[in-house]
């Protein structure tokens, strides 16, 4: 059986978010090479770097490993507290960068008062400073994977996020995110999906329905 990874726009009564790749930006290169250095890789290693540092990361993500633990998986050593510090500073910076075309949209949204809650695989610094954001006041609600102990695609990360909403039938929600696996667990679920490819007209037409009816 084949999973949709995203529907015709329709009505709902509720957007779930996720943050990194739709409402953050992906780092950019100079963002990894700056940190690469900074945890003693060079630059030639670029790759090599983040394959260690996104094996790690699952750990990191759900809570289950702290800022140490994560960094002496990529360094292979404790790192000193200051070059802690540094690491977690820069590496949250690299993650809390947002697509302003989409935040316009979440103002749109917020205007019409669509619930939209904010489902993001994130480790703690990096949930601590997103709930410091602008924009963040414009989510009714927001789940970080650190603070609920599982990563997406856990079908518990959906549930959730759905009780967040406070809309009851899955298929009245719609889910938005830009990795397809995850999007196939929230069908799995009945939640309406949108694979985001990085057009935020894609987002606006799924919002246009629901504000309208709302």
């Amino acid at each position: 059986m084949v999973t949709a990874l995203s529907h015709q726009p329709a009505e709902i009564d509720a957007v779930i978010f996720d943050y990194n790749g739709v409402i953050g930006l992906h780092p950019t290169v100079p963002m990894w090479n700056r940190l690469a250095e900074l945890a003693g890789w060079h630059t030639d290693q670029l790759g090599l770097f983040q394959t260690v540092f996104w094996s790690a990361r699952e750990p990191y993500d759900s809570g289950e490993s702290s800022d140490t633990d994560f960094w002496i998986a990529v360094l292979g050593h404790r790192p000193a507290p200051e070059l802690l510090n540094q690491l977690r500073a820069v590496d949250t910076a690299m993650w809390t960068r947002t697509d302003h075309r989409v935040v316009a949209l979440l103002h749109q949204a917020r205007r019409a008062d669509l619930p939209m809650v904010l489902l993001s695989n994130a480790p703690h610094p990096v949930s601590e400073a997103l709930d410091e954001s602008h924009w963040r006041t414009l989510m009714t609600d927001a789940l970080y994977s650190a603070r609920l102990g599982m990563n997406k695609p856990q079908p518990d990360t959906y549930r959730n996020a759905l009780a967040a909403t406070g809309v009851h039938d899955p298929g009245r929600v719609l889910f938005v995110d830009d990795r397809a696996d995850n999007c196939q667990a929230a069908a799995r679920l009945g939640l309406r999906t949108l694979h985001y490819t990085g057009s935020p007209a894609d987002i606006e037409d799924h919002l246009r329905i629901a504000t309208v009816a709302t």
